[in-house]
């Protein structure tokens, strides 16, 4: 999309995304203009529907995760800083005009499933305060009054390694990785740094609070449906009121990284890959009515960039398969397969719905006889960034 024209806050966002590269070494272009759009956002918490999460995960210490989280500190409205804080502590921190949350070391918290069973009651109150209204209920003083505390409020949270699924979904994931060779960053010092991010903190506070009303009644073109439109909304409307490159930057952002977390997810063999694969067999068979689970399986354990090899000693079995398939309401079934016989198999039919919902568009097969390639739905009409 052009350019629109250009308001205080245009020149304000490039300012501080300025400020944020001075710092720390992101991992694109697109993430720079998130994190900088979700910042000034946070400054417009009174107008949104949903308080999207800033994910920032990395894969190994020294990725500049927390030195990231340093700067957000200093330029975010009302930062609550939340490490080693209890549930209670944090929604008692809440209130009707909403802070911003600030996790860092959130492997700590959610890194194992025993970590994670633990601190449940902190995933469930990142998961309510992402929509506007969901409260927490608990009983007050010495005559144990029910209490409704609020949970609605802007989050960043950073950790080794992904956070749970649900906090993944309601966040814009920004996924660092260490410095290379040559790549340089000023050295960050909070009595001396901080002032400069103060000033660019008060003067977005100053431009958005007379939006407010406009912000709330907003509702722009989005390049992604569903939770990400939910997430990714108030990044876009405050571009669109700071104008200039910002709302082609955001929604440009929005659609390739969204884009990138589809893949993502459908590389993850608990999620939707099962669905995908299924479907390139499927098509790759010429899209017949029916295939025997035998003959499923004998593809997706041969592919060897696929992870079904490796799903027990035996790789993937029928038992295995059923149960992933489960999930999505197939079954297998007596079926008549393409040679005339019998066997237990999958029908084409059962699968589309799954499909339709799940997987990415299957594309034709090209003249090599190859199994197609997937991509993410045609609604995402940039391809993912780089990493």
């Amino acid at each position: 999309m052009p350019d629109a024209p250009a308001t205080d806050g245009a020149a304000l966002l490039g300012h501080l995304k300025a400020l944020i590269a001075k710092f720390v070494i992101m991992p694109s272009e697109e993430a720079l203009d998130a994190t900088t759009l979700w910042v000034a956002a946070t400054h417009l918490q009174p107008s949104w529907q949903h308080a999207p999460r800033l994910a920032v995960v990395g894969p190994a210490k020294r990725c500049g995760k927390s030195r990231l989280l340093d700067v957000l500190t200093e330029t975010v409205h009302r930062p609550v800083i939340t490490v080693n804080s209890t549930p209670a502590a944090v929604f008692r921190s809440i209130t009707e005009e909403p802070p911003t949350l600030l996790v860092d070391e959130a492997d700590a918290i959610f890194g194992t499933p025993k970590m994670a069973e633990k601190n449940e009651e902190m995933r469930g109150l990142l998961n309510a305060g992402h929509q506007r209204g969901r409260y927490v209920l608990r009983v007050v003083g010495n005559d144990h009054t029910p209490h409704q505390f609020h949970t609605f409020a802007m989050a960043a949270i950073a950790g080794i390694g992904d956070l749970p699924d649900t906090i993944m979904d309601r966040s814009v994931v920004i996924r660092m990785r260490r410095r290379a060779e040559g790549e340089r960053v000023s050295p960050f010092r909070t009595k001396r740094d901080s002032p400069a991010l103060h000033e660019i903190r008060d003067r977005l506070g100053r431009w958005s609070k007379p939006l407010a009303q406009q912000a709330l009644r907003l509702e722009p073109e989005m390049p992604v449906e569903d939770r990400a439109a939910d997430t990714w909304e108030p990044l876009v409307i405050t571009a669109d009121l700071a104008g200039g490159p910002w709302p082609r930057l955001a929604r440009q952002a929005c659609a390739r990284m969204v884009a990138s977390e589809v893949q993502t997810e459908d590389d993850n063999p608990s999620g939707a890959r099962i669905l995908a694969d299924i479907r390139r067999i499927f098509h790759a068979k010429g899209d017949v009515e029916s295939l025997s689970t035998d003959e499923i399986l004998f593809a997706l354990n041969s592919d060897p960039e696929a992870p079904w090899a490796e799903h027990g000693r035996s790789g993937l079995t029928p038992r295995g398969l059923g149960a992933m398939l489960r999930d999505y309401g197939i079954t297998s079934a007596n079926v008549r397969i393409a040679d005339g016989t019998q066997r237990k198999g999958y029908t084409r039919n059962k699968f589309t719905d799954a499909w339709r919902r799940y997987c990415p568009t299957v594309h034709p097969l090209d003249n090599t006889g190859d199994q197609p390639e997937l991509t993410v739905s045609p609604r995402l009409p940039y391809p993912p960034s780089q990493p």
